[in-house]
């Protein structure tokens, strides 16, 4: 039996990524634990894994609300990070911002609490979100293996690469490193300091299927396909029947919307845009949502509490934001996506490869205008490439190692260490 300790950021969002290969492990017989800020603990045991509140809460959803424009900074986009896309100032400056007001605001408060439960509970794995740098400190603390499990294409390992790459040109005196002066101030105390490796872990487990990953991780990749888990689950009646003409998905997510304090898109004007349309629209809205709603179209129907992966195995398409787990439960569905998002983290990257292999449309939010948004609707259910696109990415996604088989793997990482 292995002690298997999963270490998330305080986001909901993100801990439904871990959910299944956390209960893969369970049911495998390993003792799984799942580590985050304590206002994500209701949140862990209500998908029936065990919690482990540690540190205190912070407050970046109060500045995430206060500078809702910062998801289109230019130093908030990851998904330029080659070189030839970002010169050596400005991966600086994204590492000098991202650093204080990101990573160490998500990590520095369960630092300490989670480096005294491994020390003490001695895991055998530490599996983190690729910006829980916490859980790579408790990870070189027990001497466990480590890995990665992303919910993003690897742009924080690829643009860690160019900037090592980079600073090689850059005069020895100009020469910083915002992300491993940060990581070796909060391992010193433990007697080491940050290295490549903290960073990227020993493996790096990735659930996009290979014709959508642009980016070579920094460590071992081990697949695993996606298995959607979107929180409390029910299959309504009305969704037991075959919808009678085509059903399209409007979703702006849940974690994005309450961390940022509103949608970047309008709600009522993409429902009237296809309120004349031969669709039936669902629209699946947080209760803020709703309450800022006018009089609903006679074709869309708004719901609050629908789970994506009982929805749309019944839709022709889905509108949203782009978020990961939306994204990739419409992907494992064959559902054709238009994706209205911000440049934040992998999102410009993530739409565009969507946009590539043409199973749907990629627009920065500002040019989502209602117009755009039916005409783009009316492209995707006329036009059967769309979904015959989405249908090969399911397949591949489909054939793909599922949770319970990645255990094995993680079983002989461990092994033989």
């Amino acid at each position: 039996m292995m002690r298997v300790l999963f270490v998330s950021l305080s986001e909901k969002s993100h801990l439904y990524c871990m959910t299944p290969l956390a209960w893969a492990l369970t049911v495998a017989g390993h003792e799984v634990r799942v580590a985050s800020s304590p206002r994500l603990t209701e949140a862990i045991t209500r998908t029936g894994l065990t919690a482990l509140p540690v540190g205190r809460d912070h407050d970046i959803y109060r500045d995430m609300t206060a500078y809702r424009d910062s998801q289109d900074y230019k130093t908030a986009n990851w998904s330029r990070c080659e070189p030839g896309q970002v010169d050596w100032s400005e991966l600086r400056e994204r590492y000098e911002l991202s650093v204080p007001y990101a990573f160490a605001v998500y990590n520095d408060s369960m630092i300490d609490d989670l480096a005294a439960f491994a020390q003490s509970w001695r895991p055998d794995l530490v599996v983190r979100d690729p910006l829980a740098y916490s859980g790579a400190i408790a990870a070189r603390i027990s001497g466990a293996a480590h890995a990665r499990l992303m919910w993003c294409e690897d742009v924080w390992g690829r643009t860690r690469r160019t900037f090592l790459e980079l600073m090689e040109s850059v005069p020895e005196a100009e020469r910083v490193d915002p992300l491993a002066d940060w990581l070796t101030s909060r391992s010193e105390p433990f007697g080491f300091s940050c290295d490549e490796e903290m960073l990227h872990g020993e493996a790096t487990i990735v659930s996009l299927p290979g014709s959508l990953q642009r980016l070579p991780g920094q460590s071992r990749e081990l697949a695993m396909r996606h298995i959607p888990y979107n929180g409390d689950a029910v299959v309504w009646d009305w969704l037991r029947e075959s919808p009678k003409r085509p059903r399209v998905c409007l979703s702006l997510g849940s974690s994005n919307t309450e961390d940022y304090g509103g949608d970047y898109v309008s709600v009522p004007d993409i429902l009237e845009a296809l309120a004349d349309e031969d669709l039936e629209v669902v629209a699946a809205l947080l209760p803020a949502q709703r309450e800022r709603l006018g009089e609903v179209p006679a074709n869309a129907r708004v719901v609050d509490s629908v789970a994506l992966h009982t929805l749309l195995p019944t839709c022709s398409a889905i509108i949203h934001h782009g978020g990961y787990g939306t994204y990739a439960t419409a992907l494992v569905n064959g559902v054709p996506q238009l994706i209205l998002s911000t440049s934040v983290s992998d999102h410009e990257m993530r739409g565009e490869s969507l946009r590539d292999s043409g199973a749907g449309v990629y627009l920065h939010h500002r040019e989502a205008g209602a117009e755009e948004v039916l005409g783009q609707v009316r492209r995707m259910i006329a036009e059967p490439g769309f979904t015959d696109c989405a249908e090969r990415l399911r397949a591949e996604s489909a054939a793909m190692p599922s949770p319970h088989e990645l255990v094995p793997v993680l079983e002989r990482m461990v092994a033989n260490r």
